[in-house]
């Protein structure tokens, strides 16, 4: 047996100077990845909010996008470059979020997710996450977190 060990985690808005950072996990991260344009046109809707986990040496080593809705806020990106998975800088973006949650307003966290990403769906249902949905058109699970 073996512990992985843990990574201090900072978790803060992005800024334009995070991009690159960005676009190199989102690459390693994703099989269609998203380009520059992409993150630009979803972070320009008012509702839309970018994050960023960064090492105890200020790297990006972690990125989220989110949208707040009336009574949700649904995670629209995740993304951990690889060397840094499995290291609590996952959990430090979701709890980031439950933060946010409240019984009065916003009681859930959402997002859909590749049926293929076993990684990511074993990672949601951990933080406590549940499949509440097929989305056929899309081959993806709707998972929920409800407080």
């Amino acid at each position: 047996m073996y512990t992985i060990q843990e990574t201090k985690v900072h978790v803060r808005w992005m800024i334009g100077r995070d991009m690159s950072e960005v676009l190199a996990i989102e690459k390693k991260s994703f099989e269609k990845p998203w380009y520059e344009e992409d993150f630009r046109q979803h972070l320009r809707q008012r509702n839309t909010i970018g994050m960023v986990a960064e090492d105890e040496r200020e790297r990006n080593i972690g990125y989220m996008v989110y949208a707040l809705h009336k009574y949700a806020i649904e995670i629209i990106k995740l993304a951990v470059h690889p060397e840094h998975r499995k290291r609590q800088v996952g959990k430090a973006m979701i709890d980031k979020l439950k933060s946010k949650l409240s019984i009065q307003r916003r009681k859930r966290l959402i997002v859909d997710i590749d049926e293929r990403n076993l990684d990511g769906q074993l990672f949601l249902q951990r933080e406590g996450f549940r499949a509440t949905a097929v989305l056929l058109n899309t081959a993806e699970y709707r998972m929920e977190y409800s407080l």
